[in-house]
C-alpha cells in the first residue's frame, strides 16, 4: 500500500503507468478483433487440440486462436530479434554496430524493424496456407489474400511500436508485458471452465484441483528461486591509494538461468517445423509423402515422443545460447586490462578456463530447470487429471519474469525521486 501511495503521488510515474496501461488494455482490444471469413469455434478447437500451435498461440497472446487482425502478434519481432542478436555474434560489422552506442543500437533496431515486416509477411502466409488447409478458411482469392496479408503485418508492427513506447517509458520490457497480459487473459476462461467441471462434485475432480493449486504455487516458489539465483565469482582489484596500495574486493555474477525463455523459444521453433511440413504434406497426391507426413505427425502427436524431444533441444539450446551471450575470453581480458583476479587463479588462460568450468556446472541446473519447465504441462495434467486447467511452466516462467523486472523498474522510479527530493 505504501508503495501504491507513492505511484500515485509522483505525477509523471502515475502519468507513466496509466500510458502503459492503457496501451495494454489497447492490445487486448485488438486481440478481439477477427479477420472475417473463418470458423472461430472450429479455429479454437484446432489450438486446443495441437499441442505445438498451442504453444505458438501463447506467444501471441491468444491472438492466433481469435483471427484477430493481430493473428501472429510479437512473434515475428522476436523472430527478428534473435536472428540479429546471431548474426551480430557471426558477422564483425553487426557486433561493431553494437558497440557504437546509441547511435549503433538505433540502426540496429532499424534493420530488426525492416526484417519484422518480412518475418511477419512469411509467417502469416504460412498460417493461413495451414488454416486453409485445414478448412478452417474459405478458398480466397488474390484480393483477399493480399488484405489479410496487410491487415496482419500493419498488426505486427503496431504492437512492435506499442511495444517499443511501453519500453521507452521505463515500465517494464514492452514486448514481454503484451505477451504477459495475453497469458493472463487465457485464465478467466480456465477458472470458470474448471468451476463448472467441480461442480459435478467429484471427489477425485476436487482433489486433482486442489492438487493443481498446490503444485502451481510451488512452481512459482521455484521459479522466483531460479530466477534470482546466481554464483558470486570473488573478484579483487589493485588500487594505489595515498599511503601504499590496496585491494578491492567485488564479485562477478554469474545467473543459474542466463538465457531465460529464449532456449524454449528456440526448441518450439525447432518442434514447429516438422509439424507445420508434415501438416502440409498429408494431402499430397504422392502416396509415400502423404503416409510419411502421417506418420510425422502420429510421433509429434504422441506426448512421451513430443516431451523428451522438448526437454532435450531446451537443455541443449540453454547450452547453446549461454555460450553465444556469455564469453569468457573476453571477461578474462577484460578482468586483466582492469587489473583485476580471481583470488587464487592466474590471470589470463587460468581465469578463461575458470570461468567456463563454473559456467558449464551453473548452466547444468539451469538448463535442466528449463527442460522441467518446458514439459511441465504434460507432468501436471498426468498427475492431477485436470485437462480445463493448463500449468503452462513457459507461461508462468514469463509472468514471474516480467513481474520481477517491472517491479524493479518501478522500485527504481520510486528510489530516484527519492533521492530528487533530498
Amino acid at each position: 500500500m505504501e508503495k501504491l501511495r507513492k505511484i500515485w503521488e509522483y505525477h509523471d510515474l502515475r502519468n507513466k503507468i496509466l500510458v502503459v496501461g492503457s496501451l495494454l488494455i489497447l492490445t487486448r482490444i485488438l486481440a478481439h478483433i477477427p479477420l472475417p471469413g473463418v470458423d472461430l469455434a472450429r479455429l479454437q478447437s484446432f489450438f486446443q487440440q495441437n499441442q505445438i500451435f498451442g504453444l505458438l498461440n501463447l506467444f501471441s497472446g491468444g491472438t492466433m486462436s481469435n483471427f484477430s487482425i493481430i493473428l501472429m502478434g510479437v512473434g515475428p519481432y522476436i523472430t527478428s530479434s534473435i536472428v540479429f542478436q546471431l548474426l551480430a555474434m557471426i558477422f564483425p560489422k553487426l557486433e561493431e554496430m553494437q558497440k557504437e552506442g546509441e547511435a549503433g543500437r538505433q540502426k540496429l533496431n532499424q534493420y530488426t524493424r525492416i526484417a519484422t515486416v518480412v518475418f511477419a509477411l512469411i509467417q502469416a502466409y504460412s498460417m493461413l496456407a495451414l488454416l486453409k488447409s485445414q478448412g478452417i478458411l474459405p478458398v480466397w482469392n488474390i484480393f483477399t489474400l493480399v488484405v489479410m496479408l496487410a491487415s496482419v503485418t500493419a498488426g505486427t508492427i503496431l504492437l512492435m511500436w506499442i511495444g517499443e513506447i511501453i519500453s521507452e517509458k521505463g515500465i517494464g520490457n514492452g514486448t514481454s508485458l503484451i505477451i504477459t497480459v495475453g497469458i493472463l487473459s487465457g485464465i478467466p476462461r480456465q477458472v470458470s471452465n474448471t468451476a463448472v467441471l467441480l461442480q459435478s462434485g467429484n471427489t477425485h475432480q476436487i482433489l486433482g484441483a486442489v492438487g493443481f493449486i498446490l503444485v502451481s504455487i510451488l512452481v512459482v516458489a521455484a521459479i522466483v528461486f531460479i530466477q534470482e539465483g546466481q554464483r558470486n565469482i570473488p573478484v579483487s582489484y589493485a588500487r594505489k591509494q595515498r599511503f601504499g596500495s590496496g585491494l578491492v574486493s567485488n564479485f562477478l555474477p554469474i545467473r543459474v538461468n542466463l538465457g531465460g525463455v529464449i532456449p524454449i523459444i528456440f526448441a518450439m521453433s525447432l518442434l514447429v517445423v516438422p509439424g507445420v511440413i508434415a501438416k502440409y504434406l498429408e494431402s499430397a497426391r504422392t502416396n509415400w509423402i502423404q503416409i510419411g507426413a502421417e506418420k510425422v505427425q502420429a510421433l509429434f502427436a504422441n506426448q512421451t515422443f513430443y516431451g523428451i524431444a522438448y526437454f532435450l533441444l531446451v537443455v541443449f539450446f540453454t547450452y547453446f545460447y549461454t555460450s553465444v551471450v556469455f564469453k569468457p575470453e573476453q571477461i578474462a581480458e577484460n578482468l586483466q586490462k582492469q587489473g583485476g583476479y580471481i583470488p587464487g587463479i592466474r590471470p589470463g588462460t587460468e581465469t578463461r578456463s575458470y570461468l567456463r568450468d563454473v559456467v558449464f556446472k551453473v548452466t547444468f541446473f539451469g538448463s535442466l530447470f528449463l527442460g522441467l519447465i518446458a514439459v511441465l504441462p504434460f507432468v501436471v495434467q498426468a498427475l492431477t487429471g485436470i485437462t480445463t486447467l493448463v500449468l503452462g511452466g513457459t507461461s508462468v516462467l514469463i509472468m514471474v519474469s516480467v513481474v520481477i523486472e517491472t517491479m524493479r523498474q518501478i522500485d527504481s522510479q520510486i528510489v530516484m525521486h527519492t533521492y530528487e527530493r533530498y
